[in-house]
């Protein structure tokens, strides 16, 4: 039995559900599907992003269901299903073309289902077959709108033109349009490319010396659908430590929010994504951040749907 007609899987036993199993809703009545992809093959400075799925999920069940700017109590109102792990490299190396072929199989497959799909890794270089494979059923253009510190923008990196440090090179290298916010570290190639491309960029310096860095965001969006990507890292690290390569500055807590919820309303958000915790030892901000983080994603998204 293929990938794309077997019924989705039930949750792995060391992955417990999103908020806690008395909210795990049924899969063929959920609007929200959480996909977690615990692979790390390609990290390069501080590594434990294929534990960052199970840690955002056990933080989310201290996340309060009551959301105070939304109203509401979206974990009971909507149904938001958990999905078994995949390309998982806990347990045993995942060649990389494991890894693209089962993810791209799975988001497919979680498309035709109707489903509006968080993954969570992970590591970055996950993000590319997840927008392959909304790139193939989409009838319509979107943009990857990428929040990160780091360009990804290399042809390769170390050999691979898979690692995580290449993957918007690959979203680039499809014909998808992108805006990449809260950019502070990028090497000469990505530069050069950047220029070449006129790639639009917010930089991280920009949202802070820039009050109109929202409106430039907006403007450089030239579709009405938009898949979103998060790297950890590019929200300020006082707020999330727990990331494989840090960097000064980042985007606020608020100004984030503020962004997401216009993002959502304004746009169709097709799809997101949420990559590279990489939990720290005896702390649990980083992960309960992430958390809380992937909770507003969902609460958007039901408050766009009007679910």
């Amino acid at each position: 039995m293929s990938i794309l007609s077997a019924p989705a899987p039930v949750v792995a036993p060391d992955l417990v559900p999103f908020l806690g199993h008395d909210l795990q809703g049924d899969y063929d009545a959920a609007q929200v599907v959480i996909l977690p992809i615990p692979y790390e093959a390609t990290t390069t400075y501080r590594q434990g992003c294929q534990q960052g799925p199970e840690a955002i999920l056990l933080a989310s069940h201290q996340v309060e269901i009551y959301d105070d700017e939304l109203d509401r109590e979206i974990g009971e109102e909507i149904a938001i299903y958990t999905h078994g792990a995949i390309a998982d490299t806990r347990r045993q190396p995942v060649p990389d073309t494991t890894m693209l072929e089962v993810t791209r199989n799975t988001v497919s497959k979680l498309i035709a289902d109707g489903k509006f799909v968080v993954a969570l890794g992970g590591e970055h270089s996950i993000t590319g077959p997840i927008v392959e494979a909304y790139h193939q059923v989409s009838p319509e253009p979107f943009t990857v709108i990428q929040i990160d510190a780091h360009g990804d923008l290399r042809h390769e990196y170390e050999g691979s033109i898979y690692n995580h440090a290449c993957v918007m090179r690959r979203v680039v290298d499809l014909g998808l349009p992108t805006v990449q916010i809260g950019i502070r570290s990028v090497c000469k190639e990505e530069a050069e490319l950047i220029k070449a491309k006129h790639l639009p960029i917010i930089w991280a310096r920009d949202i802070a010396n820039q009050p109109d860095w929202m409106e430039r965001v907006f403007a450089n969006i030239t579709t009405k659908k938009v898949f979103l990507t998060i790297d950890l890292d590019g929200i300020d690290p006082t707020l999330i430590p727990g990331v494989g390569t840090p960097e000064p500055g980042g985007l606020t807590w608020f100004g984030l929010l503020n962004m997401l919820r216009r993002l959502f309303n304004d746009y169709e958000v097709i799809g997101s994504d949420i990559m590279e915790l990489a939990p720290i030892v005896d702390s649990v901000v980083s992960q309960f951040t992430a958390a809380k983080l992937l909770y507003k994603l969902v609460g958007y998204q039901a408050v766009a749907k009007g679910w």
